[in-house]
């Protein structure tokens, strides 16, 4: 019986997870076939795509994308009964991903649910429904793993799949900058405006505003705004036609390399801002959503942060703009901290470092190909002793 794996991401960090997944998996498991829900990363891994992903986040862009989701889960319910895989990955995107787990339950193939919803800071009874629909977990926060544990459910913390991706672009700054079109001699100043539409709509124009201000005071200073690999950048011509008119420097598919050559950024809240803490690179985050969406959300999350590295640092270590404090003034003011005051950056960015040491030893994508391997019973080709 051939070996089949299938991997179902609903969104562009989780894509990312997936590729890397896939690679891990190709390479243990020489003759694997992957298939998979994602976009242009997956399936440069690899892996057969059965349909793009159809993210939605929050209640307005929900409504709007619900034909489309309906009809990916149609195609994923098919791949399960058709093509039969041996082990279906799950990564986060639950409520496409818990009724999908039901649908491979009922066919008995063995489910593995990688990347934990983010159960600790709402919904929480989602753990008990994870514990009895998923084989196993994979997570990617060190807190997360004795939450699934105690429901009696096999969990192991892998690390986080961003450090593998780290890994991977090398360490020579200046040949990055010459690949990217910018200055090996002057400051940069990347600005990541999300993945999401819902996100592009809303920051696209706050950047512009920025940049058109920041550029007047700090002229020596470079921007760049790198764009997802799956944005669609024909929707957003008109942004990025004024962004390169004041000078910016636009790409796509590159935003890892752009943070990792910054001097300082600001990026829209998401796995973004844990690249940035890791790669030690000076940020402010912001967000900003559809107002109602905002005000619910304010009434059922639990915490005090959004940013991925204040939370896992239990304090503000970035500064976190929302809603109407995302303003030009604000950010400026912040950059300008971080440009000048000298104590208050070297500070972030030690309390950057002592997040970056949580994942100190671990390999996401390795272990996760090994936990993948190991439920389906298959000898692995090169194997990676990983820390638990």
């Amino acid at each position: 019986m051939s070996k089949t794996v299938m991997i179902v991401t609903g969104e562009t960090s989780g894509e990312l997870y997936g590729s890397l997944l896939a690679d891990s998996l190709t390479k243990k498991l020489p003759g694997i076939r992957i298939i998979g829900i994602g976009g242009e990363r997956m399936l440069a891994s690899g892996v057969e795509i059965i349909s793009g992903f159809s993210s939605a986040f929050g209640l307005a862009e929900a409504v709007s994308s619900l034909r489309e989701i309906k009809a990916t889960f149609h195609k994923a319910v098919e791949a399960l009964a058709g093509q039969r895989p041996q082990v279906l990955v799950l990564i986060d995107y639950p409520d496409f991903n818990l009724k999908l787990a039901s649908e491979a339950r009922k066919k008995n193939i063995k489910i593995l649910y990688y990347v934990s919803p983010q159960v600790w800071a709402w919904r929480r009874n989602r753990v008990q429904k994870i514990a009895r629909l998923v084989d196993k977990m994979a997570v990617i926060l060190p807190f997360e793993e004795q939450m699934y544990r105690d429901t009696g459910l096999a969990c192991e913390f892998v690390g986080h799949p961003v450090l593998d991706e780290i890994e991977g672009i090398g360490d020579d700054r200046n040949a990055i900058r010459k690949e990217l079109g910018i200055s090996e001699t002057k400051p940069l100043l990347s600005l990541l405006p999300g993945s999401r539409p819902h996100e592009l709509d809303r920051l696209l124009p706050l950047i512009e505003e920025v940049v058109a201000i920041v550029r007047k005071e700090f002229p020596d200073l470079q921007f760049c705004v790198p764009f997802a690999p799956n944005t669609d950048m024909q929707k957003y011509s008109s942004h990025i036609e004024r962004l390169e008119h004041n000078g910016v420097i636009v790409n796509r598919g590159k935003s890892l390399k752009t943070l990792f050559v910054s001097d300082a950024a600001v990026i829209a809240s998401g796995t973004a801002s844990l690249q940035a803490a890791l790669l030690g690179v000076p940020m402010v985050v912001i967000y900003k959503l559809f107002p109602l969406t905002y005000w619910i959300g304010k009434l059922i999350v639990k915490v005090k942060h959004i940013s991925l590295v204040n939370i896992l640092a239990g304090k503000q270590v970035v500064r976190e703009l929302l809603q109407s404090e995302a303003s030009p003034d604000n950010i400026i003011s912040e950059i300008r901290k971080i440009m000048q005051d000298t104590e208050y950056t070297e500070d972030m960015l030690q309390n950057c470092a002592l997040v970056k040491e949580m994942f100190a030893g671990r390999h996401a994508s390795e272990q996760v190909a090994e936990m993948v391997a190991e439920m389906a019973e298959w000898e692995t080709q090169i194997s990676h002793k990983y820390s638990t």
